[in-house]
């Protein structure tokens, strides 16, 4: 199991099993891996895990967040990547990681109130400026085909708002939706098929993301065939055939 070593000046603080999907750091001690220090913020950094492998977000923290000594957004964490948060230093141990950055920064972000999809904060191009957002891409043909595994592949029709009617084809092992700051989930892709997971949302951070006029909680929830999603004011509904 992936964990991740805190140490301080070189002296270790503590070990953290990488257990659940997603866990925060900061100096809240409401943390999952609380560090009490003023130069980390009380929400600084977040990090999901999904099967063998784990992305690293900042959270808009005050110092920032650096892996390996470069200040990022967005990660995707390899064995023996070091995480700098303040003065704080996080290896993350993990020799089944198999993640590369096109999977976490090139994922697609719906933003209510726009007529298009975006690529995620976290796209190096648009960190840097050098151009506009993607948009939706166009719609797909019925009964798309399977992916690489044999797994039908799954997509995302939007119901409301200015782009109601658009497809988004689930084509990357992670799907970014939502609003930073309001209400953010992603969809992972797996063998066993399509998984939302909350991510975050604003006030105490536990609105979930609605299936089906239900919250999923805090844990991943397995999409099926149908399956009406609500998150963010964007209501979408998923379909796998």
């Amino acid at each position: 199991m992936a964990k991740l070593v805190l140490s301080l000046n070189g002296v270790m603080q503590g070990e953290y099993q990488l257990e659940k999907e997603r866990i925060t750091i900061g100096r809240k001690p409401d943390n999952d891996i609380p560090i009490d220090n003023l130069a980390v913020s009380g929400k600084h950094a977040l990090i999901i895990t999904i099967l063998d492998d784990s992305f690293l977000e900042d959270l808009g923290s005050t110092n920032g967040s650096y892996v390996n000594g470069k200040l990022i957004k967005k990660h995707a964490l390899k064995n023996g990547d070091v995480i700098a948060i303040g003065k704080h230093e996080l290896k993350y141990v993990n020799e089944h990681a198999t993640a590369d950055d096109d999977e976490f920064e090139k994922t697609m972000i719906i933003r209510p109130g726009s007529a298009s999809a975006a690529v995620a904060a976290a796209k190096a191009a648009e960190q840097a400026g050098a151009g506009p957002v993607s948009p939706l891409p166009t719609p797909a043909a019925k009964g798309g085909a399977p992916t690489s595994g044999g797994m039908p592949l799954g997509r995302l029709t939007v119901l409301n708002g200015p782009i109601a009617g658009k497809e988004l084809e689930l084509t990357k092992a992670l799907v970014t939706l939502g609003k930073p700051g309001t209400q953010v989930a992603v969809i992972s892709r797996r063998p066993q098929g399509y998984f939302l997971t909350h991510i975050e949302s604003d006030g105490d951070g536990k609105r979930y993301p609605l299936v089906n006029g239900e919250a999923i909680g805090a844990k991943a929830y397995q999409l099926k065939d149908s399956d009406l999603i609500e998150l963010a004011g964007i209501k979408m509904e998923f379909s796998s055939n």
